[in-house]
């Protein structure tokens, strides 16, 4: 690409191309929080029997092989839509519907998530507020940053990172030094546990539940229409932003069952606070309560920028209502009303419980990473027709176990989450049917010309 399409003025149906590798490389850490380690903390600590650093392991393991996945695809397809586009294209558009309405799940729940946790612990700072005020403000706020356009969120995101930043280095040192008062520490107890939870599938379901910390890199595919040279900077950001998140998150469950070796937490959903209090006591455990909501407000305003364009891609197409969700603003170059809608929907936080977000989140990312693994292999190895030693280790042998192991995740989900999530994609197979009229209609084609 030219360096005058990539810095020429985008027109009425163009998203500004504003981004690099360091802003993309933010958008995906910021979108994945890397204290969204202590989110599900205390549920997966004892869900895996106090193995969770394994957990991630293993979790990392399969979501290396998946953003590998994202990363040729995103080079192949430098589009807004993700997953929706990748397998539309590969797949057609029935396929890459089921596809774009399995990523709809996680996409519209991720940003309910951090929604919620900012109401809780801002309420728990301040008790004489109710949490629903602050779950209000903070979705009025993001919504206007959103708004504005893509460059104030990349902007935000860089304070944000190097907040979180500031506190890691402050939690390893304080844990640090509360360990080294302690005596003997079994430094291999998080990856042999405590016994509570003995055998392999027991850390299997945990690692199910923390696919949802590693949405940072599919939420960097969606902005390929907003990257400088996207078929270069969007694949680099996509890796970069796994395989550092994935090291934060092993690395901080590690030390923090090092610092608090136990699973009986004061209250589950909020296990992380019983750590801070082991490693720093109040001042880390204020420090962290900032630093937290200040990461859930980052990841709120990728997470909604980031479905607001999946609305955008389906509404372009057709598939979604195009006079609503397939418009950008004259003067931002943005999707205010799906912007808009997905504030609406975000709404939802304030009757919706943690646990139950989590699971969606997880089944419909787990779909998704499925998807866009068989998509390589489709267009590389069957349309492309790539053939040699190195097509089929690159194309089909590294997707193939990218899918298995995405898969294998997704088997290791709860039967409630597994029911639900059946129930969603029968929904969205029956919204299809009535949008081709009982598919004697084609599904309309994504538009992927520039």
């Amino acid at each position: 690409m030219s360096s005058s399409n990539s810095t020429r003025r985008p027109g009425a149906g163009e998203l500004r191309r504003a981004l690099g590798v360091p802003s993309l490389v933010f958008f995906g850490l910021v979108y994945m929080v890397p204290l969204t380690v202590f989110t599900t903390y205390g549920i997966v600590t004892q869900v895996t029997g106090g193995r969770v650093p394994l957990a991630y392991v293993i979790t990392l393991l399969a979501m290396a092989f998946t953003a590998r996945s994202y990363a040729r695809m995103a080079a192949a397809m430098p589009f807004a839509g993700s997953a929706y586009t990748y397998t539309q294209k590969s797949f057609g558009a029935g396929i890459g519907f089921v596809a774009g309405w399995a990523l709809l799940l996680d996409y519209l729940f991720l940003p309910m998530i951090n929604y919620l946790v900012i109401g809780i612990y801002l309420s728990a700072a301040f008790p004489m507020i109710p949490a629903w005020v602050f779950v209000v403000a903070a979705i009025a706020l993001v919504t206007v940053l959103n708004i504005i356009g893509i460059v104030s969120v990349a902007r935000a995101n860089i304070a944000i990172i190097a907040a979180q930043a500031i506190f890691i280095l402050a939690f390893a040192a304080l844990g640090i030094s509360s360990l080294s008062g302690t005596g003997t520490v079994d430094l291999a107890a998080p990856f042999t546990g405590d016994g509570t939870a003995p055998g392999f599938d027991s850390v299997m379901a945990g690692a199910a539940i923390l696919c949802l910390s590693f949405l940072g890199f599919d939420a960097v595919s969606t902005l390929s229409e907003e990257a400088k040279e996207p078929k270069r900077t969007v694949p680099r950001a996509i890796i970069i932003a796994t395989i550092t998140g994935g090291g934060i998150y092993i690395v901080l469950s590690y030390l923090a069952q090092l610092v608090y070796p136990s699973n009986d937490f004061t209250d589950v959903d909020s296990g992380a606070l019983d750590v801070m209090g082991a490693a720093g006591g109040e001042f880390l455990t204020i420090f962290f309560t900032a630093a937290y909501v200040a990461g859930a407000c980052g990841s709120a305003l990728t997470s909604q920028a980031s479905v607001s364009r999946i609305l955008f891609a389906m509404g372009r197409d057709g598939v979604l209502p195009k006079g609503f969700f397939g418009r950008l603003s004259p003067r931002f170059h943005t999707p205010v009303l799906a912007t808009l809608a997905v504030a609406v929907v975000s709404l939802l936080a304030l009757a919706v419980d943690l646990t139950f977000i989590s699971e969606m989140v997880s089944f419909g990312a787990l779909i998704a990473f499925s998807a866009v693994n068989l998509s390589v292999i489709k267009h590389f190895i069957i349309d492309e027709k790539h053939r040699g030693g190195h097509a089929m280790l690159s194309s089909l042998v590294l997707p193939g176990i990218g899918f298995c192991l995405t898969l294998w995740l997704w088997t290791s989900l709860s039967p409630r989450t597994l029911l639900i999530g059946a129930i969603w994609l029968v929904v969205g197979i029956g919204y299809l049917a009535f949008v081709t009229r009982g598919f004697r209609r084609p599904t309309p084609m994504l538009d992927l010309t520039e």
